[in-house]
């Protein structure tokens, strides 16, 4: 209601200053036929002092007199059309001057209610955050936001009865043999195939379960994913704890950073959603899965997060035929490829320099190769070059925490 006071105050306000303005522009005075008419006789004064001091001859004098004359003429009949005062009608001047405080006061109104949020309440940022606290304690379990989904979809258009029967196969098979890792693995490509979500989420649940602290960060991010597309996108807080535990593993893990992203979108922590991708979308290549729903939204993310983010260009990271390339290596050969493209990023960094997020990016490699020295070196050089870019070095920071340079 506050709000509403002070809006309409400073609107009205305004519209009776325009209005007295508008007001007060009546000529109640002196007409503008009347000034001129004085201000013509002053000139054939000024005609008879010039020509008593011998400045202007008779003739001159007597050709002034004339066209001063022609415009007195025209200036009295203008008056006498007019009247004495100003010309400017009152109804219309209190006319303009109504209209004038009718759009200020009830057009911004109107205004408001089409874009903005009437009724809303204020929100600090501590009431935000408690807020996405309370959020956060209420998320459903995964048994509730699967239930929300109903049951399981039929299998896609063009699955044939053999592979159906061999799916089922498998199933009474890692039903007998529930520690068959292999078995547990085929089972959850397969049901994903089938679009059956839950049931592949199971089964990589208990393929967790059997690998126990052997499961790797990928594990588990596979085992968060999986919860999230069986609940429609929801986060559950299983999918939470499944995420927590894969960033346990692996800080740096892809798959988790970008769907703890989406977690904090939906219990309204833009801030913490917005860090986590844009370490993320200034690290990874174009190719990368996760890489145009960031893109789309990160800018949207920023502003709700009040950051001014500016999208970093596309085509800095290794090309599609790379990746494949580097998936079909032995580890020797990976390891060199991967060198390679570091020293081509380091070289171009040096010659023709960068946005941040490739100086983040060659920090990070240098700390996945284990050269820290290098790494140290590379953050140092940074800092020169963004001096003073306390944006840039915040992104540039979090790259060199994470390969061990910075504090």
């Amino acid at each position: 209601m506050t709000f509403w006071i002070i809006a309409g105050a400073l609107a009205l306000g305004t519209g009776i200053v325009l209005a007295l303005a508008l007001l007060r522009g009546r000529a109640d005075g002196e007409a503008p036929a009347a000034y001129d008419l004085r201000v013509y006789r002053d000139q054939l004064g000024e005609i008879e002092r010039d020509l008593g001091r011998g400045v202007i001859a008779e003739d001159e004098a007597e050709r002034l007199r004339a066209e001063i004359s022609r415009r007195i003429l025209a200036a009295d009949a203008q008056l006498r059309a007019g009247g004495e005062a100003g010309a400017q009608p009152r109804v219309a001047g209190i006319a303009l001057a109504a209209f004038c405080v009718v759009v200020l006061a009830g057009g911004g109104a109107w205004l408001y209610g089409q874009v903005g949020a009437p009724g809303y309440p204020d929100l600090p940022m501590a009431q935000r955050i408690a807020a996405s606290e309370a959020a956060r304690a209420d998320r459903l379990s995964q048994a509730e936001a699967e239930a929300r989904i109903g049951p399981a979809i039929s299998a896609p258009e063009g699955v044939s009865e053999e592979h159906l029967a061999l799916v089922e196969r498998l199933r009474a098979v890692v039903a007998a043999r529930p520690g068959d890792e292999q078995g547990l693995q085929f089972l959850v490509r397969s049901e994903a195939a089938l679009g059956n979500m839950a049931a592949a989420r199971a089964a990589q649940e208990q393929l967790v379960a059997v690998r126990g602290e052997a499961a790797t960060a990928t594990d588990h991010a596979m085992l968060a994913e999986l919860m999230i597309e069986a609940a429609g996108g929801y986060v559950s807080r299983d999918a939470e704890a499944a995420l927590r535990a894969a960033l346990e593993r692996d800080p740096r893990a892809p798959t988790a950073r970008f769907y703890l992203g989406i977690y904090f979108l939906q219990v309204d922590r833009p801030d913490r959603a917005f860090r986590l991708w844009r370490d993320l979308l200034e690290e990874s290549p174009d190719q990368a899965p996760w890489v145009p729903m960031i893109r789309a939204g990160i800018e949207e993310i920023a502003m709700r997060a009040g950051v001014r983010y500016s999208l970093p260009p596309q085509g800095r990271g290794p090309t599609a035929e790379d990746m494949q390339a580097a998936a079909g290596m032995d580890p020797q050969a990976r390891a060199g490829m991967i060198r390679g493209m570091v020293a081509r990023l380091s070289e171009r960094l040096a010659t023709e320099g960068g946005p941040p997020g490739d100086w983040a990016r060659l920090i990070n490699a240098y700390g996945v190769l284990g050269e820290q020295e290098a790494a140290h070196r590379t953050w140092t050089e940074a800092q020169e070059v963004f001096a003073g870019d306390a944006a840039a070095l915040a992104t540039m920071r979090a790259a060199a925490r994470s390969a061990g340079v910075a504090e």
